[in-house]
């Protein structure tokens, strides 16, 4: 996770010395150009600046595409027909290069992996469980997003999040229980059940509130009070995964159904608030407001931002801030 984290720093830096020169960006799009760039030089699949810019958008189709009917649904799926024959064609290349012994990048764990068997993957499920890595790695867009929101809505936390690696980590987590990537989930009882005097029967359609669960005063006192110190216990983040905190799923991710991404989550938004935190901008007139009748949600203009003038003044020929 730190390799991956030390990608997605180096990639925002360099992203953030482009954008200075830039009148307005829209975060959104550019956190999950950065985000598709670094996970992929982590995991060992080259690509050139074009076939970034087109992943970024078939990874976002993907996850924007969960859980949908109609064009969106049939928009991801053209997504992911297209990456998984990348990949596929690029797996292809390295089983018969011989990957060296000791799988150096994740790719060719992957590709060299086998079964209880003994027998190796055949290449179309090695790049669908190679892009199972990519995509989801791309989904912490949306928290980003959601994490530049707070720092616009409640500028106070900008300083300790910029400043503290412990407050950056329980400003992470209040973004995640405070805004809601999906705010209900559902499933079909596969068979009668009876849970606390509740009849469901067979078949039926069961939806979790998420976001009441998020905003419930019996589970967190001030539900609507932005508060990262709630994470915080003597001084120190206090990360336990109960089912208290269920953005990305509840129980044990070995047993249960919670993501076994949400570690990386959590440390990608930690590593990359502060930068957010320190980065200098403007926020134009735009529609910030986040619908809670779509999954997954986001506010509805992406974020937008422009350089301040003080930072386009200070901006050199490459881009990058000098130093008051």
């Amino acid at each position: 996770m730190a390799d991956l984290v030390k990608h997605a720093q180096n990639c925002w830096d360099q992203a953030e010395a482009d954008w200075q020169r830039e009148s307005r960006i829209v975060l959104f799009e550019r956190s999950a150009l950065l985000l598709t760039r670094a996970v992929h030089a982590w995991a060992g699949v080259p690509m050139s600046d074009r076939e970034a810019a087109s992943a970024a958008r078939d990874l976002v189709a993907m996850v924007d595409g969960f859980a949908t009917v109609g064009p969106r649904h049939f928009r991801a799926r053209r997504a992911r027909k297209r990456q998984e024959e990348k990949l596929t064609a690029y797996l292809e290349t390295l089983r018969y290069a011989g990957a060296p012994a000791g799988a150096a990048t994740v790719a060719q764990a992957v590709d060299a992996h086998a079964d209880a068997d003994g027998r190796q993957l055949d290449l179309g499920t090695a790049a669908v469980e190679l892009l199972n890595i990519l995509r989801p790695t791309v989904a912490v867009s949306w928290f980003l997003t959601f994490a530049a929101h707070a720092l616009h809505r409640w500028p106070e936390h900008r300083e300790p999040v910029a400043a503290d690696e412990h407050y950056a980590l329980a400003f992470a987590q209040e973004v995640r229980r405070f805004y809601p990537f999906a705010p209900f989930v559902g499933g079909l009882a596969h068979t009668d059940i009876h849970w606390k005097g509740v009849s469901i029967p067979r078949n039926s359609m069961v939806l979790l509130d998420l976001y009441g669960h998020h905003h419930d005063a019996d589970l967190w006192p001030s539900p609507y009070t932005f508060d990262p110190q709630r994470f915080i216990r003597q001084g120190t983040p206090s990360l336990a995964l109960d089912d208290r905190l269920i953005p990305q799923g509840g129980g044990d991710p070995a047993t249960g159904h919670r993501c076994p991404g949400e570690d990386i989550t959590i440390a990608l938004l930690a590593g990359l608030a502060p930068r957010l935190a320190r980065l200098p901008h403007d926020v134009p007139d735009q529609d910030l407001s986040i619908p809670l009748n779509r999954v997954p949600t986001r506010p509805r203009s992406g974020y937008v931002m422009e350089p301040t003038r003080e930072a386009r003044r200070r901006a050199d020929g490459s881009g990058r801030l000098h130093e008051p």
